[in-house]
């Protein structure tokens, strides 16, 4: 048979036997017994015995068995990394699981979008309704896998190829180790690019769900899309936008650019979003997009409009900001980097603008936007609208976007799409996404994440709570000193702080155009060299121990961070300390000329001509300081600041909604406030970020900024929105709604000016309630609304037309809407040079405001009258700088009145084409009479801010001297001493607002008559009955009953004295006009009959008149007809001219009553 073949493993068995069998096999004999009868299993008859082989077996020769060698340390490695795959293997199910545990929900899924596959003219953007479609198809929900759709077919053949190699290793002992450990590291390497791609598609699951969408469906895909889409118009299931049915080819308008723009721009991020942002807007109506400060998203995102033809065929991309300052200066930046003239890139603001018949690109405040709905409520001539900055939540902002998640699907329904960009750069997603009344379906949310540069956050270890002015001062102090070149952006909270900061920065490091400036920025070093060498010979600093501060002085662990060397740390914070007067009493800086710095303010009330000075470029030798107010925190990039100092503040107005008392309040800012302002260190290059606060304070900071429109009154906004006829302002879709108290009292304070209709006084509770936040809007009210101030001031220019007052009530309207026309000098004097300066110069002011006041009865006029005669005084001069300067105006402040005035006065005429109204830059001081009218016409629109001066008697406590009292506040309030009423103090007045500083204050003030308040504020007195001494009469001028009355002030309860008034009205009064009636009084002609007369006229007025049928029969005719005057009573007599005869035959003989039948009716 030939050699037997070795069986596999023969040697591994061998050894497993024991040594001794073989032998005692050898020696074993084979002894059959068989008995009779029996039968052996399988053996026939023919073979009776079974015996054993006749071949001799051969002994065997034993072998001696090697011993097992040790791995080599090549051998070990790789059965090392074969387990390692081996333990992954047994792991992938784990993590796997683990992954699905925090899988992202499908909602968030399709808001998301991926970047692989940008420039290979693809879709990157995938629509919400493709994944739910399918869905809806039947097919399992998208999953995230492990491996994509490329990677899986290759990973399918290494598995095979793996299970017959490890085959292969196995019969082939250790010759084969080798190449079995180069394939388990090839399998290792694809394990670990899987496990790459997990992670990677745990980020970018869009672009998992595209690629399995996209596969088998290469051939016809086009087809199945359309055909799905129209499946979706059968079943009648809503769109996000409008679907085209064919292809439209793409538009792309070429803008020539200049090469360093072009260059600068492509370094932005945004730029790498852009294909992503236009198939986003494209397939959308609403877009919502967050980008981080310094993306470029402002200027940008209207370009790529732009070249996206959406300005190209008639319409307007339209650009709203929340200030005046970024609409201006981004139109220029935008038409500067896009190469054309400002006829294409415009602006338009509250009172000027650029807009031409050529403009592409407009951007505007959202007020101006706001009144373009009020003209054209579809915004026909817009085809995108922007709102940017939505972050700060201003309310025109809220408004806007209100009305735009009705106007857009308006539009689109009309065939005239549109779309709606909502930009900011920290937003309240939620706000937007989670709103069903305001957006039934979530707009699709685009995150650019990346900054342009870094920016480090440094926090100080202690907070100053109180002196962060003076902490300010030493952070930007170290700065200069100590850190590269690069600007430096301070936030503080007012004028008056951006001011003090400055002149102490200027004085520590004094900058001298003339005069060339030694020192070098670009050598850090040898400035702490010669600082050290000038501190070894200064002497110790003079302590007072009295006025000792226990604060910790400030630690260098933010500028060590920030790049500077860590050698002789502690000397050089000790230099400092004592060099920028840590210590509150080193008042007196050194300065040091060496180093200058070129110091400038920023804050809105600045003249534009000032605010362009922050972006010029610093002279030669000097670094850039801007001492800001938050006005810079958006929008706004000025070039080359590096450093921010935040002082963690902001100074916000807060009204008392009951009261209506406005206060500034110096407060924390938002964590996104924050950040914001972070944010402008990083828009030129990497920057660094101070704050003169810890990380603990910063923790409990709010996470955004809370809405304008729940902290201020709401009454103009609600007037404006029943002017759009929106009657319901409770059902209105705000993204952040007011509070229902706001609601109300801005409608209470709407129908006592009369724009809105009362609601009724009867019926059910429920009704009431209902009809009383949904009040029609008055013809007045239509009226107040064309006019861009608030309704009080509007309810003064419709009755302006009184006695030639209309040019006074113009220019009193806009002067008290433009605040603080006056400039302030309160700021501490440096030197007594300045400080004399400063006094001569309040003597002056002060003598100014005196003469515009005038004497006698202009004096009453109050503050009204010296705004009415600054106003004239700088018109009649010519409006020119100068004379601003020379008599305490604000130039700014003199120009928005001058248009404004403008405006009101387009406004009136278009109201009232019979007004005629013009501005006179030459107008004439008011008469007494009209001074006189003036007054009664504020007191009509300023009737709910009535003051009460406290009397003798109700003088309780000495702070009350000199005090007034208003109806909703319990605490006294004063006339501010700058008033004009100072010191005249008269009994009641009417003011424009109440500050809260020290006390608080009334701004505004008018002297009123007590006389004038029942007559023309009647709906906020409480009337006594009628006086019967003297008794009711009959008025032939007015064809009325008239009568006395006494009447209380609102719930204070002050008497008024009695005045005359129309007789309430009621049963009464068609007494007294039936006996009035009888009389002759009403009818002269009726005189000659009233001698025949069968009972006394008085008659009517008795308790028993209702015992003669003849009183009771002229009392229900003249009820029937509701006629209790004069003009009624014609009327019905031109109806029916035997009106009232038969009742009043009653009350005469029948021999007359021929005769006074012929003469009927005795007009």
């Amino acid at each position: 048979m030939g050699r037997l073949r070795k069986k596999h493993n023969w040697k591994g068995r061998q050894q497993s036997d024991p040594q001794t069998t073989a032998p005692k096999q050898q020696e074993s004999e084979v002894v059959i017994e068989l008995n009779d009868g029996d039968v052996l299993k399988g053996v026939d008859e023919s073979n009776a015995l079974v015996l054993p082989s006749s071949k001799t077996k051969k002994e065997k020769v034993e072998k001696p068995v090697p011993k097992k060698q040790p791995l080599t340390k090549k051998q070990r490695k790789n059965l090392q990394k074969v387990l390692e795959v081996k333990e992954k293997k047994a792991q992938r199910a784990d993590i796997l699981s683990k992954l699905a545990e925090v899988q992202l929900p499908e909602t968030e899924l399709k808001l998301l979008y991926t970047t692989s596959k940008l420039g290979t003219g693809e879709k990157l953007f995938k629509t919400k309704e493709s994944v739910s479609d399918e869905q809806d198809g039947g097919s399992a929900p998208v999953k995230i896998s492990s491996l994509s759709g490329a990677y899986r077919k290759r990973k399918r053949k290494a598995d095979d190829e793996g299970d017959e190699g490890s085959e292969g290793s196995e019969s082939a002992g250790q010759d084969t180790d080798q190449s079995d450990s180069s394939s388990e590291e090839e399998e290792e390497e694809e394990e670990e690019n899987a496990l790459e791609e997990e992670s990677m598609e745990k980020t970018e699951p869009a672009a998992e769900t595209e690629e399995k969408q996209a596969e088998g469906k290469e051939e016809g895909g086009q087809r199945e899309e359309e055909g799905k889409e129209e499946k979706k118009e059968k079943d009648g299931k809503e769109e996000k936008g409008p679907v085209s049915s064919k292809a439209q080819p793409a538009v792309f308008i070429p803008v020539d650019r200049l090469p360093d723009i072009q260059e600068a721009r492509l370094k932005l991020p945004i730029l790498a979003e852009e294909q992503v942002i236009m198939e986003a807007v494209r397939e959308n109506e609403c877009v919502v997009l967050c980008g981080e400060t310094g993306s470029g998203k402002t200027t940008q995102v209207p370009q790529f409009l732009y070249e996206g033809g959406y300005a190209s065929s008639g319409g307007i991309i339209g650009v709203t900001e929340p200030r005046r300052v970024a609409a201006v200066s981004m139109s220029h930046r935008v038409a500067k980097e896009m190469n054309v003239s400002t006829g294409v890139v415009s602006y338009q603001i509250r009172y000027e603008g650029n807009v031409t018949k050529d403009t592409k690109i407009k951007f505007m405040t959202d007020g101006v936007l706001l009144k373009e709905v009020q003209k054209d409520f579809l915004l026909q001539k817009y085809s995108v609208i922007i709102i940017d900055e939505a972050h700060e939540r201003s309310v025109y902002t809220d408004i806007l976007i209100g009305l735009l998640s009705r106007i857009v699907p308006l539009r689109n329904k009309k065939g005239l799409p549109m779309k709606l960009l909502i930009m900011s750069a920290t937003l309240r997603v939620e706000d937007f996404t989670e709103n069903k009344r305001l957006f039934r379906t979530p707009p699709p949310v685009i995150q650019v994440e990346a900054r342009q540069f870094p920016v480090t956050v440094h926090f100080n270890k202690h907070t100053a709570m109180e002196d962060y002015t003076g902490e300010a001062f030493r952070k930007t102090c170290k700065i200069h000193r100590m850190l590269p070149p690069g600007g430096i952006l301070v936030f503080l909270t007012g004028q008056a702080e951006v001011h003090s900061l400055c002149r102490r920065l200027r004085k520590a490091f004094p900058y001298r155009p003339n005069r060339e400036q030694t020192g070098n920025l670009e050598k850090p070093e040898e400035h702490k060299k010669s600082k050290k060498a000038k501190h070894r010979k200064a002497p110790l600093p003079r302590i007072d121990l009295d006025n000792y501060s226990a604060l910790p002085v400030d630690e260098g662990d933010e500028d060590r961070q920030a790049g500077i060397d860590d050698d002789n740390d502690d000397d050089e914070g000790s230099d400092l300390d004592l060099d920028l007067g840590d210590h509150p009493e080193d008042t007196e800086e050194k300065a040091d000329p060496s180093i200058p710095l070129y110091v400038l303010p920023l804050y809105s009330l600045l003249a534009p001509e000032q605010q362009a000075k922050v972006f010029r470029p610093s002279p030669a030798g000097t670094r850039l300081c801007v001492v800001a107010t938050n006005v810079a925190e958006t929008s706004l990039t000025i070039p080359g600041i590096k450093y921010v100092v935040d002082c963690g503040r902001v100074k916000k107005r807060f009204y008392d909604r009951v009261t209506g008392v406005s206060s500034f309040k110096v407060t924390w800012t938002s964590q996104a406030s924050a950040n914001q302002r972070a944010g402008r260190a990083g828009r030129t290059e990497p920057g660094h970020c101070y704050r003169l606060y810890s990380s603990a304070v910063f923790s409990d900071f709010s996470l955004f900024s809370e809405a304008e429109i729940t902290r201020r009154p709401v009454d103009d906004l609600v007037l404006q929105m029943k002017d759009l006829n929106i009657e319901k302002v409770v059902n209105f879709p705000f993204p952040t709604p007011p509070s229902s108290e706001a609601l109300v009292a801005a409608e209470q304070l709407l129908i006592s000016l009369g724009a809105l209709e009362e609601p009724p006084r009867r019926g059910r509770v429920v009704d009431m309630e209902r009809a009383r936040l949904c009040c029609p809007i008055t013809p007045l009210g239509r009226a107040m609304a064309a006019f861009p101030v608030s309704p009080r001031y509007a309810k003064m220019l419709a009755l302006g037309q009184q006695q030639g007052c209309m040019p006074y009530v113009i220019t009193v309207a806009a002067a008290m809407t433009v605040r603080e026309i006056f400039e302030e000098l309160d700021r501490p004097a440096n030197s007594e040079e300045e400080n004399s300066t400063l006094a001569g110069r309040r003597a002056r002011f002060a003598q100014m405001r005196r003469l515009w006041a005038g004497q006698g009865p202009s004096l009453l006029l109050g503050d009204l009258m010296v705004m009415l005669g600054a106003v004239g005084a700088c018109e009649f001069a010519g409006c020119t700088p100068q004379f601003c300067e020379e008599n305490g105006l604000r130039y700014k402040a003199m120009l928005e009145i001058r248009r404004l005035r403008g405006q009101l006065t387009n406004a009136v005429n278009a109201v009232c084409s019979e007004a005629g109204v013009c501005v006179d830059s030459k107008m004439t001081p008011p008469t007494e009479s009209q001074v006189l009218c003036l007054r009664q016409i504020v007191l009509a629109g300023l009737g709910d801010h009535l003051a009460r001066r406290v009397q003798a008697e109700e003088l309780l406590d000495p702070k009350w001297k000199n005090a007034y009292k208003t109806p909703l506040l319990d605490d006294p309030v004063f006339i501010h001493p700058s008033s004009a009423l100072h010191k005249t103090l008269p009994e009641f007045v009417v003011y424009q607002e109440i500050m809260e500083t020290s006390k608080m204050y009334m701004k505004g003030v008018c002297a009123v008559q007590p006389e004038w308040i029942p007559k023309l504020l009647p709906q906020y007195c409480h009337f006594n009955p009628p006086e019967e001494n003297p008794a009711p009469w009959y008025c032939p001028a007015s064809g009325r009953v008239k009568c006395h009355q006494q009447s209380t002030f609102f719930k204070v309860g002050w008497k008024l004295p009695t005045v005359e008034r129309d007789y309430p009205e009621g049963l009464e009064r068609y007494k007294f006009f039936a006996k009035f009636l009888l009389e002759g009084q009403v009818c002269p002609k009726l005189q000659q009959h009233s001698k025949w007369l069968l009972s006394s006229p008085s008659t009517m007025l008795k308790t028993w008149a209702k015992l003669q049928p003849r009183t009771e029969a002229l009392l229900s005719a003249l009820v029937s007809e509701k006629v209790d005057h004069w003009d009624a009573l014609h009327n019905a007599w031109k109806k029916n001219d035997k009106y009232l005869l038969s009742s009043y035959c009653q009350w005469i003989p029948e021999s007359v009553h021929e005769e006074l039948s012929k003469s009927w009716p005795p007009i």
